[in-house]
């Protein structure tokens, strides 16, 4: 009896835990491809996602976003004018900076600017991972 009820308590933790809404992370970035593949890996993780193919896509929908994870190249509104805008309009959201060109000016402005981290594609799954439980235990505590 001892271990049904042992059992009968792990799912009653598994349920409960369930309830809890996880973290909503945002990609923004033109390659849908990326998208969709970073898109899969953060719900693999246990994070809810939404993408968008453009900055300006992103600002059209509101959205309560715990972090952005944004292509620093974009067609149209680029991923540092996009930074800018979310900090004219007060809106602080942790920003994960994704490129495929290095380019030491852009990564100094953006962290400059407030940015969470700065990574260059092809970037590790785990150090991506690290960051955003970095910015998700920054905004908690």
């Amino acid at each position: 009896m001892h271990d049904d009820e042992a059992v009968q308590v792990e799912r009653v933790n598994t349920t409960s835990a369930e309830h809890v809404e996880s973290p909503l992370i945002v990609v923004v970035d033109d390659d849908t491809s990326f998208c969709t593949a970073v898109g899969r890996l953060l719900r693999v993780w246990g994070f809810r996602t939404e993408s968008f193919a453009s900055a300006e896509a992103f600002l059209q929908q509101p959205t309560s976003a715990d972090c952005i994870i944004l292509d620093l190249h974009l067609g149209g509104m680029s991923g540092l004018e996009l930074q800018a805008r979310l900090a004219e309009e007060g809106r602080w959201v942790p920003i994960v900076f994704v490129t495929a060109m290095e380019d030491l000016v852009f990564q100094r402005r953006a962290l400059a600017a407030g940015a969470a981290a700065y990574l260059e594609k092809p970037f590790d799954d785990g150090r991506l991972l690290e960051v955003l439980y970095q910015v998700i235990d920054y905004r908690s505590g």
